[in-house]
């Protein structure tokens, strides 16, 4: 299952190599959202897509964007000012005598301290980094579809609810940011050969055991230990990943768009490094096809899958 990926972060790409527009009132919207829903995690690499705005709707977003951190600047430095007072009361109380309890309550206010200034620093930070355009289930990440006959960008949840389920389906199948090949004429019917998308990605990232990354059997007593590892193309490419696609509605509740990665049975090397899912990467000149559906013709969207790029997946331990 593609559990994590890193995203293109160059919005210029998905316009001049694969010629598609931004939905501005998609992310507007979503901007919006993410004000008063602080659970909303956008990349920052999408965020810099609108750093030099060039149009009202951008400049919208753009200020969207920095009352947000502003906001979000604010509520650390709040927290933060309760953890000093905390690790001060603590050494205070130390000094006139040891006690269990105060020494713990130091070391928490010191943990979350350094993870707080962590955070501001990276939500004041300008440079850009690779972590930016890494995502994970409940992240947003940018998904081309087809629209009135033009190909479109627009914000997606990763982790797809279908149109007419209930809230609480996230939590009664919370893998549903996949799709399996093998279920896409059970699980996925309502989305298979309606509403397909692509996501543009350069990397993804797996959990996998060590002991079948090493091609050995646990030794008595020995506990088995998760790590994680990047899978990129070689030589470096961007991928469009197909991915199946849904517009949730319900009354009184925002709309949610959100996406699921189709993934397949593995490549050798990909299964060689303890894994056995992979995600499927559409050949470019298939993209219309793919992003056109017929729900009565199901076989030639199995074609496409079949007809797909087929790079050679070189991996290392995620940092």
């Amino acid at each position: 299952m593609c559990y994590s990926a890193q995203i293109e972060a160059d919005y210029k790409k998905y316009v001049r190599t694969f010629g598609a527009h931004m939905s501005i009132r998609e992310f507007a919207r979503l901007y919006r959202e993410r004000i008063s829903d602080s659970t909303i995690h956008i990349p920052k690499a999408v965020d810099r897509w609108f750093a030099d705005p060039a149009s009202e709707g951008e400049r919208e977003i753009a200020e969207l964007i920095a009352r947000f951190n502003l906001e979000q600047s604010g509520k650390l430095e709040q927290e933060m000012f309760k953890q000093r007072k905390r690790l001060a009361d603590a050494e205070r109380s130390l000094l006139v005598k040891q006690t269990k309890s105060a020494n713990e309550s130091r070391r928490i206010a010191k943990d979350k301290i350094e993870a707080l200034l962590r955070r501001l620093d990276d939500l004041r930070r300008i440079e850009p980094r690779d972590r930016d355009a890494r995502i994970f289930p409940g992240h947003y990440v940018p998904v081309i579809i087809m629209e009135d006959g033009q190909r479109v960008v627009k914000p997606m949840r990763y982790q797809c609810r279908p149109a007419g389920k209930p809230a609480f389906y996230d939590r009664k199948f919370p893998a549903t940011y996949n799709a399996r090949r093998d279920s896409l004429e059970r699980f996925w019917k309502g989305l298979f050969g309606r509403h397909h998308g692509l996501m543009v990605i350069n990397a993804f990232y797996e959990n996998v055991s060590r002991a079948r990354m090493e091609h050995r059997e646990l030794q008595a007593g020995e506990r088995d230990e998760n790590v994680v590892l990047e899978f990129r193309p070689s030589p470096s490419t961007t991928m469009l990943v197909a991915c199946l696609w849904s517009h949730w509605q319900s009354p009184g509740e925002p709309d949610l768009l959100s996406c699921a990665a189709i993934t397949d049975e593995p490549p050798p090397e990909v299964a060689a490094a303890g894994h056995d899912r992979c995600v499927i990467p559409v050949r470019q000149e298939n993209m219309d096809a793919w992003l056109t559906p017929s729900p009565g013709d199901l076989q030639a969207q199995y074609a496409i899958l079949d007809d797909r790029e087929r790079p050679y997946y070189e991996h290392r331990l995620a940092a």
